[in-house]
């Protein structure tokens, strides 16, 4: 079958024996004997046929390129399903993941609040005249400070992300 292959493409593509040869670097009674079927090329010499011959190896070795048939198209499309399935349950579980942490998010900032509230927080009138009070008073006053100012900001886009990331019915 390879000896009738390599015959067939090489006339089909209208070279002579000795032209076939001289892109292979062989001598003409080597593809005599391929195209009679008294010797066989290596696998080397295999692919350099192919390429000179453009055409594919299985082709010269006689295999047909099969169409791929109802059975191929119907596990492809089983197989992207299954992607399909998978990239949205991911998607599912960011989402659910985003969620909670906006509630978590939410619910931080309003015991932070609650907290500033319940201990009387000293925001603004802290005795920063005593030594030993005035570095923690002055770290305490800029987390206090941040917390007030960024707070808001941080609970609306927390409530803003739950709604977003909310399940939907």
């Amino acid at each position: 079958m390879l000896s009738e292959n390599i015959k067939a493409m090489r006339k089909a593509k209208g070279l002579s024996q000795e032209e076939l040869a001289v892109k292979l670097n062989v001598v003409r009674q080597t593809i005599s004997k391929w195209e009679q079927g008294l010797s066989v090329p290596d696998a080397d010499l295999l692919l350099a046929i192919s390429e000179a011959l453009e055409t594919p190896v299985s082709t010269l070795l006689g295999e047909t390129a099969a169409q791929p048939a109802a059975d191929d198209l119907k596990a492809i499309c089983e197989k992207l399903e299954v992607i399909n399935l998978q990239l949205a349950q991911r998607k599912t579980a960011r989402r659910k993941m985003l969620f909670w942490l906006c509630v978590l998010l939410c619910a931080a900032v309003i015991v932070g609040f609650a907290a500033l509230v319940v201990l009387h927080s000293p925001y603004l009138g802290w005795d920063y005249g005593d030594p030993e009070l005035a570095i923690a008073g002055t770290a305490l006053h800029a987390v206090e400070w941040l917390f007030v100012r960024i707070a808001p900001a941080i609970l609306i886009a927390a409530i803003v992300g739950i709604f977003l990331t909310r399940k939907r019915g």
